[in-house]
């Protein structure tokens, strides 16, 4: 506590007498909370979500400019400030050359999980190459401001925590909280009592049921392109047993793909603040917490869903508990939450189609088949594409180069056969980026590209296709609004209330928030602070 104190004193000395910085600001996003699924139910609204739109200030449309929706870039421009071209986040995986294989975007061989087995696994934030939220407090305050990031998935915690804060997540094989050796090299007393609770394990013999009457949700409750993954089925009560006779890994992923992880993750939130002293004294703290079962749900079951209707009510349930802890233990003048997401999502295509949309499931396979075929006698490769992920197309370059091809000409020879493609809007050659934007997307690509990241060739599908290569469920990766299209909620200490129609972009929430937090913005930020939503304190 008196080295606290001690880096608070130097704090003051070096701001100005006016700044005194919420004693705790609360980061979260909810993965996948798009625009249309929130405003579709905001009238059913009571809780958490309620009392954000009513009590803070709320933008509804919020947009990512860059092409590739999806977790870990989406999270990382929103504590950077910056687009996957400055912060290096471009996908969820990268295509690593000397393997043949993706890997995730934050694994790390040098830095294994903490205290678990080991794999190829998100664990580090060696990839991050930009300033986050976290690490600006963590240097401000000269160690003094703690920052500790909670999630279901490891690539949302460890993008919030950057390499100054602590990232914990939830490990679906072990069913507990880890994080990886970078961050600690020891557990915690408080994580160690948390896990030892055995929370999840306690969901086991549960189900999932209905939070409201029937009659409230809309549709019906089974529908044909729902999925049916860790035995959980398509209709109402869904068992969180995984099939297992005891808690294990199945019945760990089930759990995490229900709204019942938003509980567990609550429960976490509210150890992190008691056992780290979150909040109590002037020296400023950041807890950023990513709700991942949302993005489950969504991907298994699709935004229309009895499911999801009920995920958000469950959310907005399990956000009000969140702000009444705040309140309880804080209070309402010392702290600030700022609550937006990492992208958005597409319908379940078979659904848009009947609806007369051109809805369409698009299989990578499909893309790269056609176009090796094609190309087969050109470049005398069986496989010209090695891997798609999401908008980046990685080609064999060894193969090429054994073959002594000219890269840069096959590159261009990929992007034209793509384009030939009917699902597909754009193609261009990494060599191309900077060429007549006829489709008017490829500033998105450029927003999203770097060189030692993306693919060899980048590419965009027509809008209603959904590339997946399950037969159920959906999808999200493009920068169509129903995934680019984003909230943003600010509450509590130098929040002006209201409700905003003003254009905004994702790379302005985390300067914004960085003003509320009496900070500087991030390093390679992109974006401006949202004033007119702020009544900063004098």
């Amino acid at each position: 506590m008196m080295s606290r104190l001690v880096a608070f004193c130097c704090v003051v000395i070096a701001l100005p007498a006016f700044a005194r910085p919420p004693r705790l600001t609360v980061f979260i996003s909810v993965d996948a909370l798009g625009t249309d699924v929130l405003q579709k139910h905001r009238p059913r609204l009571k809780g958490g979500l309620a009392r954000l739109i009513n009590e803070g200030a709320f933008v509804p449309s919020v947009h990512y400019e860059f092409a590739e929706c999806v977790t870990g870039a989406g999270h990382t421009t929103l504590v950077t400030g910056a687009n996957p071209w400055r912060h290096g986040v471009v996908s969820n995986k990268i295509f690593n050359r000397a393997t043949g294989k993706l890997d995730p975007i934050f694994a790390d061989a040098n830095h294994p999980i903490l205290e678990a087995p080991i794999g190829n696994d998100d664990v580090s934030p060696a990839n991050l190459l930009a300033e986050t939220l976290s690490d600006r407090l963590r240097a401000s305050t000269w160690s003094g401001g703690k920052s500790l990031a909670l999630s279901g998935k490891a690539r949302s915690a460890i993008s919030m925590a950057g390499k100054l804060g602590e990232a914990w997540w939830f490990h679906e094989q072990l069913g507990r909280f880890v994080t990886g050796t970078y961050y600690r090299k020891a557990v915690p007393t408080w994580v160690q009592t948390f896990n030892d609770k055995k929370l999840p394990d306690g969901y086991h013999g549960k189900k999932w049921e209905l939070l409201g009457p029937v009659k409230e949700y809309r549709g019906e409750d089974e529908r044909p392109f729902e999925s049916d993954w860790y035995g959980m089925s398509r209709v109402f009560p869904h068992p969180l047993s995984g099939g297992l006779p005891s808690p294990g890994p199945q019945s760990y992923s089930a759990l995490a793909s229900s709204p019942m992880m938003n509980e567990v993750m609550v429960e976490f939130a509210k150890a992190a603040i008691e056992g780290e002293q979150l909040g109590k004294d002037d020296v400023p703290d950041l807890l950023s917490l990513s709700f991942s079962a949302f993005d489950r749900t969504y991907h298994l079951y699709g935004p229309s869903s009895w499911e999801m209707q009920d995920m958000v009510l469950r959310l907005d349930k399990a956000l009000g508990d969140l702000l009444a802890l705040l309140d309880r233990v804080v209070g309402r003048g010392n702290v600030v939450v700022i609550l937006s997401a990492d992208h958005g999502g597409a319908g379940i295509p078979e659904e848009w189609a009947a609806l007369g949309l051109d809805g369409k499931r698009v299989p990578p396979s499909s893309l790269s088949t056609a176009v090796n075929d094609a190309l087969k006698s050109k470049t005398g490769l069986e496989k010209t594409i090695a891997s798609i992920e999401e908008t980046d197309v990685y080609l064999d370059l060894k193969g090429l180069a054994d073959k002594k091809q000219d890269v840069m000409a096959v590159r261009r020879q990929v992007a034209d056969q793509l384009r030939l493609l009917p699902d597909v809007a754009v193609a261009v050659s990494r060599d191309d980026l900077e060429g007549r934007d006829t489709a008017g997307l490829l500033r998105a690509l450029q927003l999203g590209f770097h060189p030692d990241r993306s693919g060899d060739v980048l590419m965009i599908l027509k809008p209603f296709r959904v590339l997946e290569t399950e037969e159920r469920g959906t999808s999200h990766g493009t920068p169509y609004s129903y995934d680019s299209e984003v909230p943003l909620f600010l509450w509590g200490r130098g929040v002006k209330p209201g409700i905003s129609a003003a254009h905004a972009r994702v790379i302005d929430v985390a300067p914004t928030a960085a003003a509320l937090m009496e900070l500087g913005a991030p390093a390679l930020n992109e974006g401006r602070a949202l004033n007119e939503l702020l009544a900063l304190p004098k």
